[in-house]
């Protein structure tokens, strides 16, 4: 079995060996062997392969310039650690490194030789198979390039536990220790490098972009990650594509249409050089320009894409490139290199393609035997070459006298990785060599030996390495097998001196620094053309920017980065572009025409300075000195007739309570505060029912005497003024218990509304109880409505008598007032509330002081004739004279029906005989003797309507002597008749004295001049006699001699009447 097995493992070495002959590996021997894998080849040469014959091994092409000065900087590190004094003393690497071509298939047969070595190795066959040259076991392995080349060779690696050190992978699945035991890296993953790039999207507020990935373990997961980072930041993708440097035309061709027929400008890859080839390749044939190229850092600073033919299309390209290193040393060893080393079978070719030559010494890859292209750095230009086309090399060129990519060391990224990856191992080793036995990584502290070091047990030192390289930074791999670091950006530019295309570091980005502080971009240093700095930032958006005012509003069925402008509403601002949203201004400001900030809100109230509470307050003061100014006159005419007939104490009190009306309006004017707004409305309530309540204790007062029969000292009693200001203090006094009630339970107080319109902040009074004020309210129409009831009721007593028509008129402004207020008070908001209230107010005291007052004021400063005894005696008089014509015509009436029913006679009844003419004048004119001494009495005339005529009443007033006399003549002609005389009659003759400001005992006579004609003569005795009222308010009662009066009937009738 043990043979069966040699022979097997054998046979697997030799076929690994045939394929890697001794022109194709770089092999050095030592006491500890690193493997290498390098893309010494940008790729294969696609063979058709029938299967007619034998499969032969695929012949790789395109040489990379930048793969054999990595295969260098491993040599150099080798070397270097071997000759060091203090790092593996007495101790010597060697090396063997093979082409993988960047392809997975030559990769994995590299790795076969790595595995194949090591089983032989452990399965200790020396003694069994004759090895004359035995070749130490692959303890490690640096590389390889590609992700997806890394990730394949990581799984057979892994096997074994082989550990293997990448310096140019760094796809984020390599972190996965449970797939990939043993792979670690000198190269940050990719998730940063994602990061990175959806950060300088965002920097410079790009959110329209394409994404173009290689198909493969490195272009898909880094892909991937940008759009997880995209997404956060509201970065829309408009199309995904993938692509392969073996992707046939018709592929390449859809992919370019989606690219040419794309909006976004801004093209995210992630790809190496060679995958993205092909595509730039057609690009630059249809000459699609204006676009911005990503570069992620595997094709960032390719010289396979780099190229001056492809600037006028990438010129403007931003990539990431890895932290450059330094390698002293490394420039004079690449020099170095000769065609003829025996330990680089690379070199040979290396030499053929740097100087376009072949060396004759017939080796299968000259020219003549062999098809090939050239290429510069990480890709050749084509060209097969035959020995017709080449001159021969004699070996000895000048190396630096050719501009190559291999002689490029002013930016070593990767070559530095590939230095620090040796180096790595090296001091993985060292930790080994320098094992102190108890303290060691393995079992009870035990310690590997160094002469027999296996290569799990360098994996294990490995994944505990901690050690300073020469810049003096910490190297340790983390959990992951991962080297954090940072990157540089570049942009690339076209050089003035030569036409090629460097690359300008713009900017870094540090993975240590904490989220929004790891990106820095000099933007002054960019070319977006590629050649001149005068060009701004190029626009990748679906849409323009939103300016400052407006908001992003989503399109329905777009992405979220294609959308329309917004207008913010009203009360919303935003002062920033491509705002998402617009931001509520705070409760006291409102948004300024453009949104683009927030203002003060108007604050409104009715104020003291503006027009209309101007105008307000001026009518206020106006009522106020109109008021002051009745009372005054009413003040200093006190004594006057006029002025006692209206109840002067309770004038007084009602022009004070006037006062007070128009005052409070004052309350309602400036700015609404606590106590203002406390006190406003108790101080309206109880003006107005305090001024009601006047008006009605006044009406009802002179109702009730004029109704009672005969008034007695009780009548007289309760009829005194402590009884009616006990009723005006009741009535007021009902309005302020609600008032109380109103403030304890829900006072009012000052409110700022902010609802009733957007862009103003009104300053008013909540009520606390809107019920409270309808009770306020409706409690003063209620007084109102009976005051207007009594006044009513008296509107046929004398003009003296509480001037029942003027008040009447005053309450019923004060009703179209008070009821026009309340659907105004309803519909009207803001500062418009309080005006409707003060120009209620205002219009009701008005009314009131001008219909109550202003025409006794007219009477007593310009008709001082009109304030006198007589004519107050002459108003009463005739009320009194109506009524009892009235009745006598009544009674007149119902006789003459009583007799045409009975007998048919037209005549005259035996109790009264009237005569009517439809004139106003007396018919019979009276001697002249009579006229003088009628002229000589104190007298005057009054018209008296009733029915349907008019009767004019003439009346005199002698002395008190006099009056004795004539009063007892007319006591003996009292009939019978006139002592059952209607009870109405006798009660207007009884109170006739009330308004009429005598003394006691007084008896000034009252006499109607008599007509020649009389039809009839009625005697009507009346001997009732009452004591007088208080001299103020019930004079005597004045003596009426006769009284003739003229209807509209057919006759006329004197009658002798009262006498006291």
């Amino acid at each position: 079995m043990t043979s069966y097995s040699c022979c097997l493992i054998l046979l697997l070495f030799t076929w690994s060996t045939a394929a890697y002959g001794p022109n194709q590996r770089a092999q050095k021997k030592g006491d500890i062997i690193l493997g290498g894998l390098f893309p010494i080849h940008f790729g294969v040469a696609a063979k058709d392969q029938d299967l007619k014959s034998r499969p032969e091994s695929v012949e790789c092409i395109r040489y990379n310039f930048r793969g054999f000065r990595w295969l260098q900087a491993m040599i150099f590190a080798i070397e270097e650690i071997n000759s060091s004094p203090t790092l593996l003393p007495n101790m010597t690497l060697g090396y063997r490194i093979f082409d993988t071509c960047n392809t997975v298939s030559k990769a994995l047969e590299a790795t076969l030789s790595f595995v194949a070595q090591n089983k032989i190795d452990s399965l200790n066959l020396d003694e069994f198979c004759n090895c004359s040259e035995h070749i130490p076991s692959t303890i490690a392995v640096v590389g390889a390039t590609g992700s997806g080349i890394s990730t394949a060779v990581a799984n057979l690696l892994g096997l074994f536990y082989i550990p293997q050190v990448s310096y140019a992978s760094s796809s984020r699945l390599l972190s996965n220790k449970n797939q990939f035991k043993s792979f670690l890296r000198t190269i940050p993953n990719d998730e940063h490098q994602a990061t990175a790039m959806a950060d300088i999207i965002e920097y410079f507020r790009w959110n329209w972009v394409g994404t173009i990935a290689a198909d493969d373990d490195y272009g898909r997961p880094g892909i991937e990650k940008f759009r997880e980072e995209a997404e956060e930041r509201d970065i829309c993708i408009d199309f995904s594509e993938l692509i392969s440097q073996y992707s046939d035309e018709e592929e390449i061709q859809q992919v370019v249409e989606v690219i040419q027929n794309s909006t976004a400008r801004v093209i995210v890859v992630f790809s190496s050089g060679p995958d993205l080839e092909p595509l730039i390749k057609e690009i630059v044939r249809r000459n699609i320009t204006g676009k911005i190229w990503l570069a992620s850092e595997a094709w960032a600073s390719s010289s396979l894409i780099a190229m001056p033919e492809f600037f006028r299309v990438i010129g403007s390209t931003i990539g990431f490139a890895l932290k450059a290193g330094q390698i002293p040393g490394f420039r004079e060893f690449l020099q170095k290199v000769h065609p003829k080393s025996t330990n680089n079978g690379f070199a040979k070719e290396f030499w053929e393609e740097t100087f376009n030559c072949y060396l004759p010494d017939g080796s299968k890859n000259s020219p003549a035997s062999t098809s090939f292209h050239k290429g510069h750095e990480e890709g050749l230009g084509a060209g097969n070459g035959t020995s017709a086309f080449r001159p021969p090399c004699t070996g000895d060129e000048n190396i630096t006298s050719v501009e190559t990519p291999y002689m490029d060391y002013t930016h070593l990224r990767i070559s530095y990785n590939v230095y620090l990856a040796v180096y790595s191992i090296a001091h993985a080793l060292q930790d080994i060599y320098t094992c102190t036995p108890g303290k060691g990584l393995f079992t009870n502290g035990s310690c590997a030996d160094i002469k027999k070091v296996e290569a799990w047990q360098v994996l294990k030192h490995l994944r505990h390495l901690n050690f300073t390289n020469n810049m003096g930074e910490q190297v340790d791999f983390d959990e992951f097998g991962d080297l954090v670091g940072n990157y540089s950006i570049i942009n690339w530019h076209l050089s003035p001196e030569d036409g090629s295309v460097v690359f300008e570091e713009v900017g870094h980005y540090n993975v240590y620094a904490k989220k929004g502080e790891r990106l820095f971009i000099n933007e002054n240093k960019i070319l977006w053309g590629g050649f001149s700095k005068e060009v701004s930032v190029p626009f990748s958006n679906c849409s323009r920017d939103c300016l400052p005012g407006t908001r992003k509003g989503i399109i329905e069925g777009e992405p979220t980065c294609c959308f329309e402008c917004v207008d913010c509403p009203d009360g919303e601002y935003s002062d920033e572009t491509d705002a998402s949203a617009c931001d509520k201004c705070p409760e006291d400001y409102w948004s300024n025409e453009n949104h683009t900030s927030c203002i003060p809100k108007q604050i409104e109230f009715l104020a003291w300075t503006e027009p209309f509470g101007i105008a307000l307050t001026l009518f206020a003061v106006l009522g106020i000195f109109l008021t002051s100014f009745v009372l005054g006159v009413f003040t200093k005419f006190r004594n006057t007739p006029i002025v006692k007939a209206t109840n002067r104490e309770l004038s007084y009190l009602l022009l004070f309570s006037l006062l007070c009306c128009f005052s409070s309006s004052l309350f309602f004017i400036g700015e609404p505060q606590n106590w203002t707004c406390r006190l406003r409305q108790p101080a309206f309530g109880i003006s107005f029912v305090l001024c009601i309540s006047c008006i009605l204790v006044k009406t009802n007062r002179v109702l009730l005497v004029f109704e009672a029969k005969i008034p007695t000292s009780l009548h007289r009693k309760w009829w005194g003024l402590n009884l009616q200001f006990l009723l005006v203090f009741l009535c007021t006094f009902v309005q302020i218990v609600i008032c109380v009630i109103w403030l304890y339970t829900a006072p009012p107080s000052s409110y700022r509304n902010h609802e009733l319109e957007d862009e103003i902040i009104f300053i008013t009074c909540h009520e606390g109880s809107l019920m409270a004020l309808g009770f306020l309210i409706g409690y003063t129409c209620l007084l109102a409505a009976i005051c207007f009831f009594f006044a009513f009721k008296s509107r046929k007593l004398p003009e003296n008598f509480n001037e029942a028509k003027f008040i009447t008129f005053s309450m019923l402004i004060f009703f179209i007032v008070w009821i026009s207020f309340i659907p105004a008070y309803a519909s009207t908001y803001g500062k418009f509330v309080s005006a409707v209230e003060v120009i209620a107010i205002l219009a009701a005291s008005f009314g009131l002081l001008a219909c109550i007052f202003f025409n006794k004021v007219y009477i007593i400063l310009f008709k001082p004739s009109r304030n006198t005894i007589e004519e107050v005696r002459c108003s009463t008089a005739a009320h009194a004279f109506k009524v009892a014509a009235r009745a006598t015509l009544r009674r007149s009436n119902v006789s003459r029906k009583r007799s045409n029913s009975l007998g048919g006679s037209t005549g005259s009844t035996p109790s009264s005989s009237i005569s009517s003419k439809s004139n106003h004048e007396d018919p019979f004119p009276l001697p002249a003797c009579a006229e003088r001494q009628r002229q000589q009495q104190r007298g005057c005339k009054q018209k008296v309507s009733f029915g349907s005529g008019t009767v004019t009443l003439s009346l005199s007033f002698e002395e008190p002597q006099k009056n004795a006399m004539a009063n007892r003549n007319a006591k003996r002609r009292n009939s019978l008749e006139a002592q059952n005389s209607d009870d109405s009659l006798m009660r207007h003759r009884a109170l006739l004295p009330l308004q009429i400001n005598e003394p006691l005992g007084a008896e000034p006579g009252f006499q109607a001049a008599s007509s020649p004609e009389t039809s009839s003569q009625e005697s009507v005795v009346g001997d009732n006699k009452e004591e007088g009222p208080s001299p103020e308010a019930e004079p005597s009662l004045p003596s009426v001699n006769s009284r003739n009066f003229i209807g509209t009937g057919g006759g006329s009738v004197t009658e002798n009447t009262v006498h006291s």
